[in-house]
């Protein structure tokens, strides 16, 4: 079985991307040492600066950068990879990044007020700004070149159909940091489309934590018979919660990584939804190079859509050794 995509992308973007997959080739694990220098050898002269809401502990990440670090080496660039969770110390990157008078700077906009005069400065100092991940409906107010990242309204409208077909009668959407504007899509869109949908917020830096407040939520509330999460990490402390509770309900999960993946492979797990996370990293420095080099801006005016798909037992076999290699 196919991986079904429920969002198309731009067709030129559909051509470009399937031409960068096809010439990739790479994906060794990112190193993530904090000197945050990046694969590149520096034959085009070009620097450039990634900065992201990381979670120290979140290997989400590490798909990203993978796929950042790849594109840095296949352009000849440098890349400066940095993070922080907190949307004040995310900007503060940002603006060291701006001093340092890097080439073009690729970031995410999960908490857009918080983000966007930063970014807006640095576009005002002529460098170039992507987006990415997180904050799709606000790339042009941040001033970005285009925003790569899947529609997550819609993956939730999907999951929140998914799971009614599946006979669910009550979802918990899992959301594990305060404030992001994607996360809150997510359970948006599965509210949407399954209005018995209850919200609850966990402490993503902390699997025990997480562990335990699903634990007490499924112990306390009977109806609850699926369990939404909104990345891989929740997803595997929920499949705890569950053993603790004996909780008999089914689980669902945004993104993934390699026990995730190998969950939904041994049922644990029913689904993951992929955004692509290599992808995302991988264009987003290539966008920067293209436009550097040669003026080229990706999406028309509009996003470039990297998801959202299905995998499940059906597919994970298709996608599971790409998983594992860091390269999806």
């Amino acid at each position: 079985m196919k991986i079904t995509k429920k969002v198309a992308f731009a067709s030129l973007a559909s051509a470009l991307v399937l031409t960068v997959s096809a010439c990739s080739g790479g994906g060794a694990a990112p190193n993530n040492n904090n000197d945050n220098s990046g694969g590149g050898g520096g034959d085009s002269g070009y620097t450039f600066a990634m900065i992201t809401h990381e979670t120290p502990g979140d290997s989400f990440w590490n798909r990203i950068r993978a796929g950042a670090e790849q594109a840095a080496k296949d352009t000849g660039s440098t890349l400066k990879y940095s993070s922080d969770p907190q949307a004040d110390k995310q900007a503060q990157l940002i603006q060291a990044a701006i001093d340092a008078k890097v080439d073009g700077i690729a970031t995410t906009l999960v908490t857009p007020d918080s983000l966007i005069p930063t970014t807006k400065a640095a576009v005002a100092a002529g460098i170039p700004v992507d987006s990415f991940n997180s904050g799709i409906d606000y790339f042009e107010q941040a001033g970005s070149l285009t925003h790569f990242a899947s529609n997550e309204f819609l993956a939730g409208q999907e999951a929140g159909k998914r799971m009614k077909a599946a006979g669910a009668t009550k979802i918990l959407c899992t959301i594990q940091q305060t404030g992001s504007v994607a996360l809150e899509d997510r359970c948006k869109g599965v509210k949407d489309t399954f209005p018995n949908t209850e919200n609850i917020q966990v402490n993503g830096a902390d699997d025990s934590a997480v562990t335990t407040t699903v634990q007490a939520k499924l112990a306390q509330d009977k109806d609850i018979d699926w369990v939404i999460n909104l990345g891989a990490p929740q997803a595997l402390d929920t499949i705890q919660a569950a053993e603790q509770a004996g909780w008999k309900g089914k689980i669902g999960t945004f993104d993934t990584n390699p026990d995730a993946a190998q969950a939904v492979k041994d049922g644990k797990i029913q689904f993951y939804i992929d955004q692509q996370p290599y992808l995302q990293g991988y264009m987003a420095i290539t966008q920067l190079y293209l436009y550097k080099k040669n003026g080229n801006v990706l999406g028309g005016g509009g996003p470039v859509l990297t998801g959202p798909s299905f995998v499940d037992k059906d597919n994970i076999d298709q996608v599971l050794e790409f998983v594992n290699n860091n390269t999806r």
